[in-house]
């Protein structure tokens, strides 16, 4: 067998679909490298292969253009903290303190635990353009929808679902922008004192809306 094989011919014990996937990875690792260091605005597709150690040729094949692979990087970020926020969550069940705190400790850990990956979630998508803009919001509510979940079923009329609705969002838009002031260096908290004054926040809200003493 030679590396002049057709694709959909195994080489290196791979097949064409892997080796593309590994290729898409290379990207993915050298736009959360490059865009969580030097910027978006600041990072070209030439630069992004070279760090990659691939063409441009590779670079189109699995990505449009920039704007692309920076909505690649992202949504490949949030979808692993969704999924460990959400599992360490449940792991917590059915303590709705030790929930929260749970999925609290991985979020913020997990952005304030590397810098690349802060800066990319929490400020390089932001305006980065419309798609990506209505991307950021979906995964605001995203977020908002699983703190609501942690805490509901709630006694009560319809009226305090919205409620619920609407404290889940202030409560994830809030830590959001804390982080993004700490990202920036506005803030000197250590990661626990964050993720402890978020905690004390969710629970007071949590308490509020249901209604407990």
């Amino acid at each position: 067998m030679t590396g002049t094989q057709t694709a959909g011919r195994r080489y290196g014990g791979r097949d064409a679909a892997q080796r593309q996937q590994e290729r898409r990875t290379r990207l993915i690792q050298a736009g959360l490298d490059l865009f969580g260091t030097a910027g978006y605005a600041s990072v070209s597709v030439k630069q992004v292969c070279s760090h990659a150690g691939l063409t441009e040729r590779y670079f189109y094949e699995s990505f449009r253009d920039r704007e692309d692979l920076l909505a690649g990087v992202y949504n490949e970020l949030i979808s692993t903290i969704t999924a460990e926020t959400a599992q360490a969550a449940a792991a917590a069940a059915p303590d709705v303190d030790a929930q929260l705190r749970a999925g609290l400790e991985v979020f913020i850990r997990t952005l304030a635990g590397d810098a690349r990956k802060a800066r990319l979630v929490l400020i390089e998508v932001v305006g980065a353009s419309p798609r990506l803009e209505v991307r950021r919001r979906e995964v605001l509510h995203e977020f908002a929808a699983m703190v609501a979940a942690v805490v509901s079923p709630l006694p009560g009329p319809e009226a305090s679902s919205n409620r619920l609705t609407m404290t889940a969002m202030s409560l994830v838009g809030g830590v959001n922008e804390l982080l993004v002031d700490w990202t920036l260096g506005h803030q000197n908290a250590t990661v626990e004192e964050l993720v402890d004054l978020c905690h004390t926040l969710f629970i007071a809200a949590y308490r509020a809306v249901s209604d407990q003493p």
